[in-house]
């Protein structure tokens, strides 16, 4: 997630557009809320230019204001010479779940190139990211103080899919549990408790790396994935894969996430929309 670097400008040039319609959606949204109107997402070219045309303060701090955070991230990625590792169509699909939910909880399992534009595109929510790599979070930490990031240890490495997958049928597998108490092999237990906790609108998996037989491979960050979502106390929480046409988020992300609860797949990203179990837990694992 943290070292492939694109260098086509014409996709850069398609996510920084992307990235700068969102802002625009987020200061007429914010212009309108603030008089009490409803915002439209149909935005004609008049509203986009008045809601850049000069206006008076009569305080030392003006309520337009775009926030120091976004200004921030528009600007990193104007002039930065790398992108996000996904593509535009990709982006899209979970960006148009965060422009519906946010500002909302958001996980993470990784940290990279798109850390930043995930933060922004949740902005006054909380978004966590989570990698197995000190060095890197200090180093990005350094650069984007403003991203909350944990370090996560996987004990599970990509040759062991296989085992992993078989295990993953057993009862204590199946069972809807708090992953940090479950049984299962495939449940990560070692996260801060607050990751546990908190009740997540979106889960992203794309890390851990998984590159080779010895990687940490990602079949434990999509089984706990799907089961912080079923553990859910109610309502419904978003899931996204990416990488899914490597064969172990291929097969975890249907067997854990489900084929019943994929609303789709767009390049290499799969989205699931998991339902709480909580209070049914007659309901099958899948559906």
């Amino acid at each position: 997630m943290k070292t492939k670097t694109q260098s086509s400008l014409s996709l850069k040039l398609l996510v920084i557009s992307v990235f700068i319609a969102f802002l625009l959606l987020f200061v007429l949204r914010s212009r309108l809320t603030s008089s009490g109107e409803n915002t439209s997402l149909l935005l004609s070219a008049s509203s986009i230019s008045h809601a850049f045309l000069p206006t008076s303060c009569s305080s030392t701090k003006c309520n337009n204001k775009i926030p120091s955070s976004v200004a921030k991230s528009l600007i990193h990625y104007a002039t930065s010479n790398t992108t996000p590792q996904q593509k535009l169509d990709e982006i899209s699909i979970t960006s148009n779940i965060l422009d519906k939910k946010s500002p909302c909880n958001f996980l993470v399992f990784g940290l990279g190139h798109d850390s930043l534009m995930w933060h922004t595109l949740n902005f006054g929510g909380r978004t966590i990211f989570l990698d197995e790599d000190v060095i890197w979070i200090e180093k990005i930490k350094k650069k984007f103080p403003m991203l909350e990031s944990y370090h996560v240890t996987y004990d599970s490495k990509v040759k062991e899919a296989n085992v992993l997958m078989e295990a993953g049928k057993k009862p204590d597998c199946t069972a809807i549990a708090d992953p940090r108490y479950s049984k299962c092999q495939l449940a990560l237990k070692g996260l801060p408790n607050e990751i546990y906790d908190i009740k997540w609108d979106l889960i992203m998996v794309d890390a851990p790396t998984g590159f080779h037989e010895n990687a940490p491979g990602r079949m434990t960050a999509i089984y706990t994935a799907g089961m912080m979502a079923r553990n859910k106390e109610n309502g419904e929480t978003h899931v996204f894969v990416h990488d899914v046409h490597r064969n172990i988020e291929d097969k975890f992300s249907k067997a854990f996430l489900c084929d019943g609860y994929m609303k789709k797949q767009v390049g290499k990203l799969r989205h699931f929309t998991i339902p709480s179990h909580k209070n049914n837990l007659d309901m099958p694992f899948c559906p």
